[in-house]
């Protein structure tokens, strides 16, 4: 009963979601939307290629080279440097 959509339910959603939010939100929501799924596509590739070229811990630490995180090619008045937690215990 619940598991099939038609045409005539999609058709109401939308019309719901026009009306809720406004045809002129739904454009700006979209482009958020997309720039959101950029920004943990490459935190989730960054995150895979730094646990692939991890190698074990020298005697001497180095500080971490500080990140940029880009919401978009080209889009540079979104980036900004990344703040990673540092490890203050000493073991």
């Amino acid at each position: 009963m619940f598991g099939r959509l038609g045409a005539p339910e999609i058709i109401l959603i939308l019309v719901v979601i026009v009306l809720l939010f406004g045809a002129k939100k739904l454009p700006d929501m979209a482009r958020s939307l997309g720039r959101s799924a950029r920004i943990l596509k490459s935190e989730a590739k960054a995150m895979k290629e730094e646990s692939r070229t991890s190698t074990p811990a020298p005697a001497e630490e180095q500080p971490p080279a500080p990140r940029v995180i880009q919401a978009a090619p080209g889009d540079v008045t979104s980036s900004r440097p990344v703040s990673e937690p540092t490890d203050t215990t000493k073991r």
